[in-house]
C-alpha cells in the first residue's frame, strides 16, 4: 500500500508540469491534445514491443478500451481551452473539481451508495472554486471550460478503476491515446472550422516539447496512475490530485510570474481545496488505522 501511495504522489508532481506544457506550447487546445496522444500513441507502440506484452484480446475489449480514452482526450481538450482562456493556476485548481464530480457520479455509474465523507470533502473543494468564480470574473471562461473538463476527468477515472483490474496499465493506455487519435482525428476538422489556425504543423520547438509532454506527462504520468488505482479507490487518487496545482502554480509563478495575475480571492479558494486534501489525507489514515 506504501509503494501505492508512492506511486500515486510521483504522477501528481509528473501531473503539475502538464499545464505548464500548455502554456509553452503554441498550438491550440485542440491541436495540441491531437499531437499529445498521436506521439504517445507510438511513444506506448515501442513500449508494448520492446516489453513484448501480450494483445491478445479481443477486438471487442480493445474497442471498450479504447472509447474509454476520449474521456481523457476530451477532458485533455477543455484543460488546454482553460488555460489559453485564463492562466495555468486557474486551469489546475478547476480540475480539483475532479473529486466532487467522482463524488457525484461513481455511485449513479456502480450503482453503490453515495459517500457522505466524500461528498462533503468535494463541497470545500467546490467552495474554494466558487469563491474564485464569483470575486474574478476576469476568469470565468476559463473557469467554465475547466469545470467542464474535470468531469470528463471524474468519468475517466470511474471507468478506469473497472479496467485496471484485469488489463496491464501499459495496454489499457496505449488502447486509449489510439483510441484519442482516432476520435480526435475525426472531430478536428470539424473543431478547426470553427476555431481555425494558420498551419497544424508544429514548430520544432512545440515537437520538442509536445514529446516531453507525450513521454513523462502522459505515458509516464498515466501508468502510474493506472498502477496506483489497483490498489487505492477512484475518489483517493483524484482527491490526491488536488495537489497537482500546489506543484503547477509554483511552477507557474516562477517561469510565468503569474502571482501578478491572480487576486486574494484565488488564494482564499485554493485554501479550501488544500483543506480537502489535508482533510481526506487524515480519513484515510483513520480508516487504515
Amino acid at each position: 500500500m506504501k509503494k501505492s501511495y508512492l506511486v500515486l504522489h510521483i504522477a501528481v508532481i509528473l501531473a503539475g508540469f502538464t499545464g505548464i506544457f500548455g502554456k509553452l506550447i503554441s498550438l491550440n487546445e485542440g491541436l495540441l491534445v491531437w499531437y499529445r496522444v498521436l506521439f504517445s500513441s507510438i511513444i506506448l507502440l515501442l513500449i508494448v514491443k520492446l516489453s513484448k506484452i501480450s494483445t491478445n484480446i479481443s477486438r471487442q475489449k480493445k474497442f471498450d478500451i479504447a472509447k474509454i480514452g476520449m474521456f481523457i482526450t476530451i477532458h485533455w481538450v477543455f484543460f488546454y481551452a482553460s488555460i489559453k482562456y485564463s492562466n495555468i493556476s486557474i486551469g489546475v485548481v478547476c480540475y480539483c473539481l475532479t473529486s466532487f464530480f467522482t463524488a457525484i457520479l461513481a455511485p449513479l455509474i456502480n450503482r453503490t451508495k453515495f459517500s457522505l465523507s466524500e461528498l462533503g470533502l468535494s463541497i470545500i473543494t467546490l467552495f474554494g472554486i466558487a469563491l474564485i468564480f464569483h470575486f474574478d470574473s476576469s476568469y470565468q471562461l476559463g473557469i467554465i471550460l475547466g469545470v467542464i473538463s474535470s468531469a470528463f476527468a471524474a468519468l475517466y477515472t470511474i471507468y478506469n478503476e473497472k479496467l485496471v483490474q484485469n488489463f496491464d496499465s501499459r495496454i489499457i493506455n496505449y488502447y486509449q491515446m489510439i483510441g484519442g487519435t482516432l476520435g480526435l482525428g475525426v472531430l478536428l476538422p470539424f473543431y478547426l472550422h470553427f476555431f481555425p489556425v494558420q498551419t497544424v504543423i508544429p514548430s520544432l520547438k512545440d515537437i520538442y516539447y509536445l514529446i516531453l509532454l507525450a513521454s513523462f506527462c502522459t505515458v509516464g504520468l498515466y501508468v502510474l496512475f493506472a498502477e496506483s488505482l489497483k490498489h487505492i479507490p477512484a475518489f483517493t487518487v483524484n482527491l490526491s490530485f488536488n495537489l497537482e496545482p500546489v506543484y503547477a502554480i509554483i511552477l507557474a509563478f516562477l517561469f510565468f510570474n503569474e502571482s501578478k495575475e491572480v487576486n486574494m480571492s484565488f488564494y482564499i479558494g485554493l485554501f479550501f481545496v488544500v483543506i480537502s486534501v489535508l482533510l481526506q489525507t487524515m480519513i484515510s489514515i483513520r480508516k487504515k488505522n
